[in-house]
């Protein structure tokens, strides 16, 4: 008997979690018009375009990034990259509180060389990629990956991301990537996501 047909999941671009202006002055309006409006959406539509010309089986984003590769996972992972990194910031910014500072305190020694570390393996990602906080072999780390890559295809739970492409600061920073990554990680990550995250994981 023949298979069914699959059909292919198809995927809408999800509302930013804030306004556009809401990440000024740290990422301007415009900054957020070009890296949502334009690059996040492309990712969308083309993960969807690909998804129709090879359909795989695939209940959500994630299990299609991990299903995937080639072109559909570039662009599906980078759908899920970036929608997992608007989450990751917040217009009120602050710092880590309850058992996620507790953690970072002891696997890192303390908030601040936390955010050294992040900052420093932030810049030297050569190219294009990402700087995750993610809970791995039993313990928080700062992972980075090149393009479209993301631990959560290989499984390791992701806490909060920062995006490193040019496309992410230009506008504002031009080829300033430290002083964009000083500035995002002093006044816009998103600590309760972190923390829901780690509610989850750890």
């Amino acid at each position: 008997m023949a298979q069914p047909a699959i059909k292919p999941p198809q995927f809408e671009l999800a509302p930013l979690p804030f306004a556009e202006d809401a990440l000024a002055p740290i990422l301007s309006a415009e900054t957020l018009s070009l890296h949502y409006g334009k690059h996040h959406r492309k990712y969308v539509d083309t993960a969807n375009r690909l998804l129709q010309q090879n359909p795989v089986r695939a209940a959500s984003l994630e299990e299609v990034v991990r299903a995937a590769s080639g072109k559909l996972f570039n662009n599906a992972a980078q759908a899920w990259n970036h929608d997992f990194y608007w989450h990751s910031l917040s217009p009120s910014g602050g710092r880590p509180s309850g058992a996620l500072a507790s953690q970072i305190d002891k696997d890192f020694g303390s908030y601040e060389r936390f955010v050294d570390e992040l900052s420093a393996r932030a810049a030297g990602q050569f190219g294009s990629g990402w700087a995750w906080l993610v809970k791995h072999e039993g313990r928080l780390q700062v992972m980075t990956t090149p393009n479209a890559e993301t631990p959560m295809a290989k499984g390791v739970p992701c806490l909060l991301t920062i995006d490193v492409w040019e496309h992410a600061y230009y506008i504002d920073y031009r080829n300033q990537r430290e002083r964009y990554l000083r500035e995002l990680i002093d006044n816009r990550l998103n600590w309760e996501f972190a923390e829901e995250n780690w509610s989850r994981v750890k």
